[in-house]
């Protein structure tokens, strides 16, 4: 298995100030990285606890592999877990509520004098299941969430969430397996850009304001799309939206430091929040050229008929009668048949969209029929 390195030039760069951690999203998330990445992480010379994957500053990951070995003490267990790149300790607390309790009480005969349902014994099979999904032996499954610390010079995890996992095809590993090159290709290996400063101020508090400004320019451009249901749409046809944001800032800064021109500044926030609307598959151009048009994804008609007219005819056939097609399979249809320059997000909203509105369902994760 191919695993990338969280070393190189980039481990060696300057880590980002403290304060601009909170604007990385892998900051505050769960990181699914490969246990050999969260082994050879470095940690931040500024606030212990802190590593960083490439230049993201994380603290809690989330993991998934094999129990190769395990230690019982008398309020934790620590678990050995294999994910097929490397081995990490895992740090488990047991529940007060299971912790000095004897064996599970028997629930009563289904088949004796009490019939039917019975929520006494319900409640005691849910009870004993819950405790059993924290107790794991060698070779069980096991799902982690927790921190990330560094005792005796050994890295390891302490859970906030543990369970065992019931995977007899091997469903959720093979699910996983897939998962994680996309997250690595499409974040954690992408480097986490701090915008240039073109609105004023000092370099931190200048890329702490852009991006305040941008998640304000993001939310006024998606109620403005949704409440006016505009299906397509030129760059100027919005631009009058940013004025406010772009003034109220300007007049909340007092320095003597030179400013660039409010059109300068409206284009570039402009622009910043059009790439992060198509980046989310929230708009998208069907034809570049030069008049610069945008199509919204949850108005454009001729996007919705298309994906509908390629379900109705295509599981039709047998390959799809019974599953559906797949994602990738729509998407390659749909790139054929009305536009090249769909994206995968754009396709995965619309798809959202019309199952919110009952016209396809979901058989799987990825696969879909149309009603």
């Amino acid at each position: 298995m191919a695993v990338n390195d969280p070393g190189g030039a980039d481990s060696d760069a300057e880590e980002p100030p403290s304060m601009l951690w909170g604007l990385d999203p892998v900051f505050s998330a769960y990181s699914r990285l490969y246990i050999t990445d969260i082994l050879q992480m470095k940690e931040s010379r500024q606030v212990p606890g802190v590593y960083f994957y490439k230049n993201h500053p994380l603290f809690q990951v989330d993991v998934l592999g094999t129990v190769v070995y395990k230690r019982e003490r008398d309020d934790f267990y620590c678990y050995g877990v294999d994910d097929s790149t490397g081995v990490i300790n895992c740090l488990c607390w047991k529940d007060e509520k299971w912790r000095d309790q004897g064996e599970p009480t028997k629930c009563r005969d289904p088949s004796g004098s009490s019939r039917g349902f019975n929520i006494e014994d319900e409640l005691k099979r849910l009870k004993e299941a819950e405790r059993q999904s924290t107790q794991l032996e060698i070779g069980d499954l096991l799902r982690i969430r927790g921190t990330v610390k560094t005792s005796r010079d050994a890295r390891e995890i302490k859970a906030t969430c543990f369970y065992k996992v019931s995977d007899p095809v091997m469903a959720v590993q093979i699910s996983r397996m897939l998962e994680m090159p996309q997250l690595y290709r499409k974040c954690y290996d992408e480097p986490f850009q701090m915008p240039s400063d073109d609105l004023g101020g000092t370099e931190a508090g200048g890329s702490s304001r852009f991006h305040y400004l941008l998640s304000r320019s993001v939310l006024t451009l998606k109620e403005f799309l949704s409440e006016k249901e505009v299906a397509r749409f030129r760059p100027y046809d919005v631009e009058f939206l940013l004025h406010p944001l772009i003034q109220s800032s300007s007049a909340e800064q007092e320095s003597d430091q030179p400013r660039t021109s409010l059109a300068t500044q409206i284009r570039k926030l402009l622009k910043e929040t059009l790439s992060v609307l198509q980046d989310e598959g929230q708009i998208f151009r069907k034809i570049r050229t030069q008049d610069e048009v945008y199509n919204v994804t949850e108005q454009d008609k001729d996007l919705h008929t298309a994906i509908k007219d390629i379900l109705r005819e295509d599981t039709k056939r047998e390959k799809y009668a019974e599953k559906g097609c797949h994602v990738l399979h729509i998407l390659s249809s749909m790139r054929q048949r009305y536009s090249q320059n769909l994206s995968r997000e754009v396709l995965e909203v619309a798809l959202t969209f019309l199952e919110c509105k009952s016209d396809i369902i979901s058989t799987t994760e990825a696969h879909y029929i149309v009603l």
